[in-house]
Formats: C-alpha cells, structure tokens, sequence
C-alpha cells in the first residue's frame, strides 16, 4: 500500500482573493486575533490605468524535510508519516526556535496558549476523510488538497500537468505546497515595496505587534499610487520578532562563563597548578555564575518558562537548542568540580577535570552556530565562520573579564592585556574581513547585513568595532600592563560585544519570509 503524502496546490489563475480561506481556517481551528495559520497576501504591479492586483494565499509549505522539526528541541514539532507537519502544544516549550527555522513565516505564537502553531492540514479532519476547511470553503476551487503520491488525485494530476513553482526552493526544504500561475513578485519576499500603505489600515509601528489592523487615514486603495509601476505589497500579515534582548544578552554571559573557565583552567593545567587563592577561584565562580545567568536568561525567553524541563525529560536529539543544554549542564558540573577540587587542594584531580572540562567549555562557547545554522530563516546566520566567530568572542570575553579584575587582584600577571590584543585583532578580521566583507549567499542574507552595516542597525555595528574592537586594541597597544587602560579597554570590549550580538541576531529577524 503506498503511503500518503499530502499537500496543497493553489490555483492563482481562479483565486479572487476573498479570505474566505482564512476566515474558516480561525472558525475551524479557533485561532486567536492577530495571528493567522492561513491569509492572503495581495502585490500590485503597474501605472494607472494599466494596473493589477495578485493574490496569493500563503501558509505552512508541510515540507519533506521540515527545519522546524529538526530545530523542535521538545519533538513538540513533528511529521506525521501521511506528510502533515502537525504540533503538540502540550510539550511546546515556546521557545521560537521553530519560527527562526522556517523560510516561510508560517508559523506563530498563539497570544492564548503561549505555544507555537500553524496550519496542521485540518489533521482532525482528514483523519475522518474530510478536506481542510479552506478547501471546502473555496468559492472557486482555488484550493486543491490530497495525496500527491495517489497518480489518479487532483492534485497529482495537476502538479504533474500543470507548470507549477513552489516559495524558496533553494532552502531544501521540499515544500509541498505549489502555485499554478505564481506572481514573481508575490512568491519572492522583498520584491514587491514594503511601504506601510495598506488597502484598508496602516501596519501599527513596533517589532512584536500581535494584534489586528488597524484603521488609518488616508490608507485607501490608490491612496499610495506607485508611479514607477515597480510591485507594492499592499496587503499581507505581520509577523513578530520572535528573539530579544535576553539572546544577545545570553550570548555575551555565555561568552564571559566559558571565557573565565577556558583562561583559568589553561592556567590550572601548568605544570605545577597555583595553590587556591582569588587569581583562581574568583574566575571559577565568576564562570559558574555567568553560567547560571545564560540559563536563567535561555528560561526568560520561553513562552512557556514553567516547561523548560521538557528538553531534559523528552529530548529530541537533532535539535541544537537540545544538545546546547546539556552542553551547558555539562560544563557547568565540570566547571563546579574543577572549583571543588582546586579548593580542596587535590592537584591530580584539578587538572583531570579541567581536561574534561576543555572541550565542554568549547561546545558550550560554540553550539549557538549550529543552532543558528538550523535556523533556515535566517540566512545571515549560516556563516561558515560563526562557530570560529564564537570561540574567538569567548577567549576574548574571558581576557576582557580578567583585565577588569586586575586592579583588584593583585599579583595577576601582565599576559592578559596581550591575549585580549591576540583576541581582539583575531574577532576584528572576522567581523570586516570575514561575516560582511565576503559575498553572501543569498539576497535576504545581504539584505540583513546591509541593515546591520548601513541601515537601522549601523550604530550598533560601528560602535562595536570602533568603540568595542579597534579601541581596546589600541589600548593594550599602547597602554601596556596599566591597569586602568587594560579595565577600560576590558569594558569596552564587552560593550562593544553586546552591541554586535544586538545587530547580528536582531537585523536578520526584520527581513520578510513572507
């Protein structure tokens, strides 16, 4: 018996862009104002009077090989063997990975629930041999739903008739939902003018808006006329910002706790490790401590924090989001027994733990690239070099976090300055020779990295490599082993850090999918 595999084929020739799709999708499933699991996105091309209007409807693509399954760190995201990507929001520990994996923002967090959703095929409906309610409810037949793998259905026949094209399938996600007719400019993000003009309201400023349209004046039909006859979107659904400042925030933390350990543990695994005093045990507790704060800061981002003990209890393997906690979980009791032992003077067990606890303390410092790299709808973030950005940001964060300590530690030696210079030279040919100087791989990768380079996030950017890179350098170049120059250059370092995280996670987040 050959296995089902659904999906949905829309027919933009008969489509009249009615919404009736979208109104029965939230009857049928209750889903809540301001969030949509099915909507019509409409582009205009022309100069009057030679104009036209296209629509498309959009929604989740039930891809083949579905990112925010793989990202899922709960299996709360899962794939049905019949082809439906389906959710369990009892497990779904809200924490937006799944809406940073999809190319096609189909995806949300329900406003009432706290978990994430989207358009699950009508599964309670199918599993009874029904067709998903917007199928039904099509006054045109716009809407073709069913077993692609059947050779004698509607829809096989017509995808395998019919020139039909599929959104973004250079991501390799193999969606399953095709477009007979597609508009270049409505299929593409980012062709069609995004200026704010709406056929009926005005999108209300702010990056997580999650309730409905609003009215505006002067925001009719043909009160925005584009003269140069170029696409204006002039209709389609906002979507939230899912990550803020506790990501860019935990990136630092996590570059301070696993900074401390790898310095300080280098220094334990002399030949003849320093007895227990505050030039070690200070950056011990330091690093636990910078630890503990990434943790609680991974848990405040959650939209269900109360279930963060589901990627312990349930774990879904492929996920980084997963495999970075227990990554933290272990450097953590490393980095504890390493702080016990050293107290309690046992010389041999020091240094077997922080052998042990060397690489942890790098996969700790290191996994957000991966986790990035799942990431799918952020392209910015699938540079090759973000691992090694990482790992460098972290010995740098380390080094910054000594030269602030040295003013009230004394005897702390003179080799941190240079090992910040080392790091910080290191970060500097990342950042402009390296993530922005070399092509990116798509256009919605260069689109965000203009943003951070020449656009709303330029300010951030530029202070963190003027001020939080080219600065510090200078000032262990020419301050030396002086205190003061090494705390300041150490501040500026870390400010200049969360200033790059800041544009680095934030940019890529306000390129359309959609």
């Amino acid at each position: 018996m050959t296995v089902q595999n659904y999906g949905f084929l829309i027919d933009n020739r008969r489509c009249i862009g009615c919404h009736a799709c979208t109104t029965a999708c939230k009857a049928e499933n209750a889903v809540p104002v301001g969030v949509n699991r099915t909507w019509v996105k409409y582009t205009e091309k022309g100069v009057f009077p030679d104009t036209r209007r296209y629509f498309q409807v959009t929604r989740c693509n039930h891809c083949a090989n579905p990112p925010c399954v793989h990202i899922c760190p709960t299996a709360a995201m899962f794939r049905r063997a019949d082809g439906i990507v389906e959710f369990d929001n009892a497990y779904c520990i809200g924490c937006k990975a799944c809406l940073q994996a999809c190319p096609y923002d189909a995806i949300y967090i329900d406003p009432d629930t706290h978990t994430a959703a989207k358009c699950h095929y009508c599964a309670h409906r199918t599993d009874i041999g029904l067709e998903p309610a917007c199928v039904v409810v099509c006054p045109v037949h716009a809407i073709i739903a069913g077993d692609l793998s059947d050779a004698d259905s509607e829809i096989a026949r017509a995808v395998n008739t019919q020139p039909v094209r599929v959104r973004k399938p250079e991501q390799g996600t193999k969606p399953k939902l095709f477009y007979i007719d597609a508009e270049e400019s409505s299929i593409v993000p980012g062709l069609a003018r995004q200026d704010g003009g709406f056929l009926w309201g005005t999108r209300p400023e702010g990056d997580d808006w999650r309730g409905p349209l609003t009215v505006g004046e002067g925001r009719m039909a043909g009160a925005l006329v584009n003269t140069a006859g170029a696409p204006r979107e002039t209709y389609n659904a906002p979507h939230r910002v899912p990550w803020h400042w506790p990501v860019p925030t935990y990136l630092v933390t996590k570059a301070l706790g696993t900074g401390f350990f790898m310095i300080t543990a280098a220094f334990l695994l002399g030949m003849e490790p320093p007895p227990p005093s505050a030039l070690t045990v200070v950056p011990l507790l330091l690093s636990l401590l910078f630890t503990a704060i990434t943790t609680g800061l991974l848990v405040l981002d959650l939209d269900q924090p109360k279930r963060f003990y589901y990627m312990l209890i349930r774990p879904q393997w492929k996920s980084w989001l997963t495999r970075g906690a227990f990554a933290l979980i272990g450097f953590s009791a490393l980095a504890a027994l390493v702080l016990l032992t050293h107290l309690m003077a046992f010389e041999e067990t020091v240094q077997l733990f922080a052998w042990l606890g060397m690489p942890f303390a790098v996969l700790a410092a290191v996994y957000t690239a991966f986790l990035f790299a799942q990431a799918e709808g952020r392209d910015l973030w699938q540079s090759p070099l973000l691992a090694a950005h990482l790992f460098v940001q972290a010995v740098m964060a380390g080094a910054a976090g000594f030269l602030i300590l040295k003013p009230f530690i004394p005897n702390m030696g003179d080799g941190y300055g240079l090992l910040l210079g080392i790091s910080v030279a290191a970060n500097l040919l990342l950042t402009l020779g390296g993530e922005f100087a070399v092509p990116h791989a798509s256009q919605v990768a260069s689109t965000a990295a203009n943003m951070i380079t020449h656009g709303r996030y330029k300010n951030w950017y530029w202070f963190s490599v003027l001020g939080g890179l080219a600065a510090p350098l200078a000032l262990v170049l020419l301050a030396g082993s002086q205190p003061l120059a090494g705390l300041l250059a150490g501040v500026l370092a870390l400010a200049g850090l969360f200033a790059y995280e800041w544009a680095f996670v934030m940019a890529p987040q306000q390129v359309p999918n959609s």
